[in-house]
């Protein structure tokens, strides 16, 4: 089955950094958009950074944009969050998945990892 593995979440003070990274396999991980999503208790999961395929193109959610960059390694088969300026607002579970996240024919999360932003 398609795995998608999130790491680099953790505690942070707000105004600092943390790197997440997604691993996958299992899939021709080149072929596809990608994105990184995070859900807050209470919250609807949001998608809050998107890169096509080759790396060519970027989106970001009005909330983190300048804040935070999404690169790609297709060798690696690998997607990277860089989150800069951290915000408590941030505090929530990031997910990696396709781009819509229903791509390879059925919806598939990850155990995500989670980031706190606190004080």
């Amino acid at each position: 089955q398609v795995q998608l593995v999130e790491s680099g979440g953790g505690l942070v003070q707000p105004g600092k950094s943390l790197r997440l990274s997604c691993a996958t396999s299992r899939f021709i991980f080149s072929t596809y958009h990608m994105g990184w999503y995070r859900q807050s208790p209470g919250k609807e999961r949001e998608l809050v950074a998107y890169i096509s395929y080759s790396g060519d193109t970027t989106n970001y959610a009005d909330s983190v944009k300048g804040r935070f960059t999404i690169s790609r390694d297709n060798a690696k088969k690998a997607v990277y969050l860089q989150m800069d300026s951290l915000k408590p607002e941030d505090t929530a579970v990031y997910y990696c998945n396709t781009r819509p996240p229903e791509t390879l024919g059925w919806v598939y999360w990850g155990q995500g990892t989670q980031v706190i932003v606190s004080s």
